[in-house]
């Protein structure tokens, strides 16, 4: 039997009709969600069909998902944790926000190397005072919907939650603390006088590093990477969602929807839990 979640709460008749004459099964409503059982796999058609249709998130359980033996969530965080791309509210102090996000949208759907990418928008930033990024977390970050209960909700699962991010260590530091997140990695500014001077301190956090980060949390933490989840919205999250047992796109870049399983497009960032509700049946 497989499993289909569908993210509401409630489904009218209309929507019933709609989802049992795409995939024929079961419906069995659970805290928050439903799940479709059906005999037969659901075909892509379908699924984009109910996609498309229904207001609400419709994604299939991957038969070789374990939700008991989830171990660990690797998250994103620009335009996934939270709900800004943080590079380009800095670039907005340089008068460079339109270029800057530009770009940003070109490495997120991986038109552009990231690396190259992040190091153009960061030699934009030279000048910019370091009181700047105080400014950003303080007035226009926020998490993004569902985040605190995803956390609370991972944690009462035993589930350690990791930040990665080609961002910046002054973001994820206070996210994690404020959030109580397990683990972070991410790109540090490099400051000098008071003022950012363009570069970046070491290495740069990119699609390749994301993917071992998740590698290496997985080992200290005694797990296979088929227990973990790696969340993203970008091309650069791509490695990571693919060494993961499970991908989740959250209002993702359309390159990144094609290839990953779980997308979430209409719900807040807690519907990940549905995914793992392992009572049985």
């Amino acid at each position: 039997m497989y499993i289909t979640v569908l993210h509401a709460a409630i489904l009218d008749p209309a929507a019933c009709d709609t989802v049992a004459r795409a995939i024929p099964g079961e419906f069995e409503p659970r805290a928050g969600h439903i799940r479709l059982h059906h005999p037969r796999p659901a075909t892509p058609e379908a699924l984009a069909y109910l996609r498309d249709t229904l207001p609400l998130d419709v994604n299939p359980l991957p038969a070789e998902f374990n939700p008991e033996a989830t171990g660990l969530l690797v998250s994103d965080m620009d335009s996934t944790l939270i709900n800004i791309e943080c590079i380009d509210e800095i670039a907005d102090f340089a008068g460079a926000k339109p270029a800057i996000a530009a770009i940003t949208e070109a490495a997120m759907r991986g038109e552009i190397e990231f690396a190259e990418s992040l190091t153009r928008r960061v030699a934009a930033l030279k000048g910019v005072e370091e009181s700047a990024l105080q400014r950003v977390y303080e007035e226009r970050l926020r998490p993004n919907p569902g985040a605190e209960a995803l956390i609370e909700g991972l944690h009462e699962r035993a589930i350690k939650v990791a930040l990665v991010s080609g961002g910046f260590t002054f973001f994820t530091e206070r996210l994690k603390s404020r959030l109580g997140l397990d683990f972070t990695l991410a790109n540090q500014l490099e400051i000098a006088s008071g003022r950012l001077t363009g570069k970046v301190v070491g290495g740069i956090v990119d699609a390749r590093v994301k993917a071992q980060f998740l590698l290496e949390r997985c080992e200290i933490l005694g797990l296979e990477p088929a227990q973990a989840i790696a969340m993203g919205d970008g091309a650069n999250d791509l490695e990571m969602m693919r060494v993961a047992g499970l991908g989740v796109a959250y209002r993702a870049k359309p390159r990144v929807q094609a290839e990953v399983p779980v997308v979430l497009n209409h719900s807040g960032l807690d519907a990940v839990l549905h995914l793992l509700d392992c009572e049985t049946r």
